[in-house]
């Protein structure tokens, strides 16, 4: 039996989760006495993973899968699991993730429970502890299958070096048009920027920015920062925005370290899709706004006041 670890890359390269999931996944293989294994799809360099502890990376190659397709992802991974005799599979709780391991349980028979945020408290039962109500509180899962699948939170576990000398091993999965349904014909992607996935520091603005032209502070604090830039709703469904930056509840789920929101009152879907950031500083002027009593920081103050000094110290500081 093995504990099986999908490492998740972008054009051939390791996402930050890959490496939190293996750490997680070896601590989980230590657990139950069995070996951590993982799998990759389409990376030509795997060695990274043996930092985190991947005594055995699996590489899969295949041209149809060089764009993410969630069924064709997780018939590949339950291949290399019952290869492996794998008796946990660990993907993380990322949009994609979301729509990988459902699929991924039914090719395996196994039970599911996403957005775990520690190791197993026990593994007989099988038990995890989860976030539920939209970052409101922790559930306690048991798992009774004999195959389990998790689904990690984005930095609930943290990033951990553990140099083995790791073995790498090729698969050829099988691939039939019935695995790939839905295939991408084109991909436009942002360049030279942080993505929200990716990033540990996300700075969003909301309507009190009062217009699109606006932005450019935004844009130069998370320049400051190495962060990714982000919106809520409003401004994305007026056009100030482009709609991959909305996040909340209705947009991209952020999970960062750090999460600045600025001119954004917090509404409840907005506060429900950022509530899993570590810490919260919000810039508004209006002292009674929702977001106050959710944030670990806070300034009552005009944005065009603020942010143009908080840039100002940031790179003073940095510059020092």
């Amino acid at each position: 039996m093995s504990v099986l670890v999908f490492a998740d890359a972008s054009e051939g390269k390791f996402k930050k989760s890959a490496f939190e999931l293996v750490s997680y996944g070896k601590k989980v293989a230590e657990q139950l006495g069995s070996n951590m294994v993982a799998v990759t799809i389409n990376v030509a360099d795997v060695s990274e993973l043996n930092n985190y502890g991947a005594e055995k990376v699996i590489t899969v190659s295949n041209d149809n899968l060089s764009t993410f397709n969630a069924k064709g992802y997780a018939a590949v991974i339950a291949q290399v699991a019952k290869a492996q005799n794998a008796s946990v599979v660990v993907v993380d709780s990322s949009v994609d993730g979301m729509y990988l391991a459902p699929l991924l349980a039914i090719n395996l028979e196994a039970g599911y429970a996403s957005n775990v945020v520690a190791l197993p408290s026990s593994t007989s039962p099988f038990t995890v502890k989860r976030k539920a109500f939209s970052n409101k509180a922790f559930n306690n899962t048991v798992i009774t299958t004999d195959v389990k699948v998790i689904g990690l939170a984005k930095n609930s576990f943290g990033v951990y070096e553990n140099q083995v000398a790791g073995s790498t091993e090729s698969f050829d999965a099988t691939i039939v048009d019935g695995d790939l349904g839905v295939k991408s014909v084109s991909v436009d992607k942002a360049t030279g920027k942080v993505t929200i996935a990716d990033a540990d520091i996300v700075v969003s603005a909301g309507r009190g920015l009062k217009g699109p032209e606006n932005w450019g502070m935004v844009e130069e604090l998370a320049e400051v920062l190495g962060a990714a830039t982000a919106c809520s709703k409003p401004v994305s469904d007026l056009g100030w925005r482009p709609h991959a930056e909305h996040v909340g509840q209705t947009g991209k789920p952020v999970a960062s370290n750090l999460y600045i929101a600025i001119g954004i009152s917090g509404a409840i879907q907005h506060l429900a899709g950022i509530n899993a950031s570590k810490v919260k500083v919000v810039i508004n002027t209006d002292a009674e706004a929702p977001f106050f009593k959710a944030a670990d920081y806070g300034i009552v103050g005009d944005a065009f006041e603020v942010v143009p000094q908080l840039i100002e110290k940031l790179k003073a500081f940095k510059g020092a």
